[in-house]
């Protein structure tokens, strides 16, 4: 039976936004870390958080923790939450969503009289989006354990990652993998348009998908393009074009398997780019995303064979820069947002998460879970990003029952 919570609507749109209006000028909706406005909208949290009653602070990788203790000493911690930087000119929604909702079940859960066993966590991890350092999910991967030593040392405008940790309130001499989180939870808007177009209240997130990126680069020989023959050219775009045609198709092939997958070529350039000139070399990036990991070590198997039918007048070099595997999330946890999601009156579907997010890192250390909800047209990290205030508030309900269901079992 549906326990009647009731998170509080209003009170979730005025939150979204008050923190909106926290913007670089110009650039609506532009925060991103470790800059003057993230450290503004920060403090806005913080003062949130203090005034629902939590205890706040900043963890070693400067994450921002509101945290509430349990009522039985040692249970461990029930963690919520997401982030609150943008991508430049993004939305008010992605991530942000995430850290209101946390914030709203916390003060429902104290408001309607829930004493939890567990202590109660909600999080602003640091730095989700690609920061201006060049890397993302800071926070997270600290909270995991696994922010590579090395970053530290990454500059920009001559301060180093870790100053610039510091700066937000972090030890990086401290980071090490939390050990007392028994379960994490996250709301996040879809970034797609699966959950609008099958007209379904909520998703419930099976996995983040692996995201492999690989760098092609295709060497021919750059002649006059008026006077060499159509016939003795060693056109290194030609043989692209055909290339990113194939992978086009071959994306399209692994998708109706019924797994999800995707590969785009996100980044081309061409050598010498000159009108009257044969390109002599062209390098593209494929992104690929992939839920099942055989499908993904196919499609890479399928990229090498279709490299090496070139022609031989194109010289061509395939190298992986990053590949990264899918995160399953946690079975138990998946069910009792299920079990939620029915109590609570909400369509729902199981779904895969073309993104990544933070729960990918803290999977590693916990049971992790995500709900979805839908966002106006699939769109996101734009200016239109959208997402409908009832429906945010109905994840939020589906994420204080299954606290509730989790603290009691």
């Amino acid at each position: 039976m549906m326990r009647n919570l009731r998170v509080d609507a209003n009170r979730i749109q005025s939150d979204l936004e008050a923190l909106a209006a926290i913007t670089d000028p110009g650039r609506p909706w532009t925060r991103r870390a470790f800059s003057p406005r993230f450290d503004e909208g920060r403090g806005w949290l913080a003062r949130r958080f203090a005034e629902a009653g939590l205890t706040v602070s900043h963890d070693a990788g400067g994450n921002l923790i509101g945290r509430r203790a349990g009522s039985a000493g040692g249970l461990g911690t029930i963690l919520l939450g997401s982030h609150s930087d943008t991508v430049p000119d993004g939305g008010r929604f992605d991530g942000i969503a995430g850290v209101v909702v946390a914030l709203e079940v916390a003060r429902t859960l104290a408001e309607r009289g829930h004493v939890l066993r567990h202590d109660l966590g909600i999080v602003d991890f640091l730095a989700e989006e690609v920061s201006v350092f060049g890397v993302s999910c800071i926070g997270s991967r600290a909270m995991a354990g696994v922010l590579p030593a090395d970053w530290m040392a990454l500059t920009h405008e001559g301060r180093t990652l870790e100053t610039a940790m510091r700066d937000v309130g972090g030890a990086p001499e401290g980071i090490a993998a939390r050990d007392d989180i028994r379960a994490f939870l996250e709301l996040h808007i879809e970034q797609g348009p699966v959950l609008e177009d099958s007209g379904c209240d909520l998703g419930i997130v099976t996995a983040i998908a692996g995201i492999t990126r690989v760098e092609i680069v295709l060497t021919g020989r750059p002649d006059h393009a008026g006077t060499t023959p159509m016939t003795g050219r060693s056109d290194a775009l030609v043989a692209a074009a055909g290339l990113v045609s194939a992978i086009e198709a071959e994306a399209r092939d692994r998708a109706a398997q019924g797994s999800h997958f995707t590969a785009t070529v996100g980044e081309f350039s061409m050598e010498p780019n000159a009108a009257n000139v044969v390109p002599g070399r062209v390098r593209m990036l494929i992104d690929a995303r992939a839920a099942d990991r055989a499908q993904m070590l196919g499609f890479l198997d399928w990229i090498d064979a279709r490299c090496a039918a070139l022609p031989e007048a194109i010289a061509v070099e395939v190298r992986r820069l990053s590949d990264n595997q899918p995160t399953p999330m946690d079975g138990a946890l998946i069910d009792r947002l299920d079990a939620a999601a029915d109590r609570c009156g909400a369509r729902h579907r199981r779904m895969v998460s073309g993104a990544g997010h933070d729960a990918a890192f803290m999977a590693r250390i916990a049971p992790a879970a995500m709900v979805f909800v839908p966002c106006l047209g699939g769109r996101s990290h734009c200016p239109e990003e959208w997402a409908e205030t009832a429906d945010i508030a109905l994840g939020a309900e589906v994420l204080a029952e299954t606290v509730i269901a989790l603290d009691q079992g």
